[in-house]
């Protein structure tokens, strides 16, 4: 009797153990404990994906062993446990590397990994640095790493990228990438008070918006396919001394308090609208003596004491200069680009006090701003809406009414 009780049990147990076993051919393979993470390290090679259970309880999942390429994505989410995770061995993950909501995730160790799909972590609030090794992660798709505690991502090193966004990391105060360029977006915002930004390599990118940041390198940039804006920034200057063309969308600088010097002395085209707006600390905008094209309108608005746009041949939208200062010289040399180069209105003036006030953009279809009538109309219309279906609703009971 007792010998058939044991047999059950193993048989049970042998039972249990089949429904959670991992395999390297699992197209998801689940890690939910230590042992799994060990299982799946013997495997030379995953085929499909690695998830890390939220339910997974051991404070420590190493996958390091043979293990040298997940072919699908290797995920941890909403698991507030896990505490380190790392493999000795793992060189590629073909999907995403994707860490959510992974709150006591304190060390990130892949010293061999080197490509990626894309990188997808937030909140991560213990990790203070992942760790990679010499060069680190080279290629990759996408990197977006936004509400975390990361301070240095030093170890993402790609040459070329999709898009990256770097958002809402506290403590992220450096910030140094070789990559040379970057296809759709890169966005940067609301990191460490002091984040120093370097990209020596940076050649070419479709668009960029940067804010919040204390200084911002891109000695090597050439080329802007779409935009580059520069939002509530804290560098004093700004140099970017080998881009020619900003070739489809606008180029633009608004509200960066500290800010003393522009210089970009090669450009020579932008596609869309040139907008420089409430940076209160730059008197002087003499950097762009190159400038010839500007495809949409142009928005300059401050507290200059002299503006120079010395080669200007063709503005297709309106042109505004406005100071909170005297600008009488100024405005005295720009005025020959007024009925001629300038297709739009162009105004110039001085000792306007509201002249930092408006910090929209200049339009890239060349107008200089959004008129009210819109709003009026669009504000109208809901009531218009109103009244006809008022209306409707009336005449509709009178119909029903006379049957009644």
């Amino acid at each position: 009797m007792l010998s058939k009780q044991i047999l059950s049990a193993a048989t049970a147990l042998g039972m249990v153990s089949s429904v959670f076993a991992v395999g390297c051919d699992d197209p998801t393979a689940t890690i939910r404990s230590a042992a799994d993470a060990t299982q799946i390290a013997e495997c030379d090679t995953i085929e499909g994906s690695v998830l890390i259970a939220a339910s997974a309880t051991d404070t420590i999942i190493n996958i390091g062993g043979r293990l040298s390429e997940i072919g699908g994505s290797l995920t941890a989410e909403n698991n507030g446990l896990l505490q380190t995770l790392q493999s000795s061995s793992l060189e590629t993950i073909g999907g995403d590397f994707t860490l959510k909501n992974v709150t006591k995730l304190s060390t990130l160790s892949f010293p061999k990994l080197g490509e990626v799909g894309s990188i997808d972590w937030a909140t991560l609030n213990a990790l203070p640095e992942p760790t990679f090794g010499n060069p680190g992660i080279t290629k990759a798709k996408s990197v977006t790493i936004a509400d975390t505690f990361i301070e240095n991502i030093d170890g993402i090193n790609v040459d070329s990228l999709s898009d990256m966004n770097i958002n809402n990391n506290r403590r992220l105060t450096k910030f140094s990438t070789s990559i040379k360029s970057l296809t759709n977006t890169m966005y940067i915002q609301a990191n460490g008070l002091n984040l120093s930004m370097e990209m020596p390599n940076l050649e070419w990118i479709a668009n960029m918006t940067i804010a919040n940041v204390t200084s911002f390198s891109v000695p090597s940039l050439h080329t802007v396919n779409g935009s580059m804006r520069f939002d509530s920034n804290y560098f004093t200057t700004f140099t970017a001394a080998n881009l020619t063309d900003i070739q489809d969308g606008d180029l633009s600088f608004v509200s960066n308090p500290q800010l003393t010097n522009i210089s970009i002395p090669t450009l020579t085209h932008i596609g869309g609208g040139f907008t420089i707006a409430n940076n209160t600390a730059l008197e002087q905008l003499d950097g762009f003596g190159a400038l010839n094209e500007i495809g949409g309108a142009v928005k300059v608005r401050g507290s200059f004491t002299d503006v120079e746009l010395p080669d200007l041949q063709d503005v297709k939208g309106a042109f505004e200069v406005v100071s909170t200062e005297d600008i009488g010289n100024s405005c005295n040399d720009l005025n020959k680009y007024d009925n001629g180069v300038v297709q739009g209105d162009f105004n110039c003036k001085g000792n306007d006090q509201n002249a930092n006030n408006d910090t929209s953009d200049a339009s890239s279809d060349g107008s200089s701003g959004t008129s009210n009538n819109d709003d009026q109309n669009s504000a109208a219309s809901p009531l218009s809406a109103s009244v006809s279906t008022f209306v409707t609703l009336a005449s509709l009971g009178a119909f029903v009414a006379a049957f009644l």
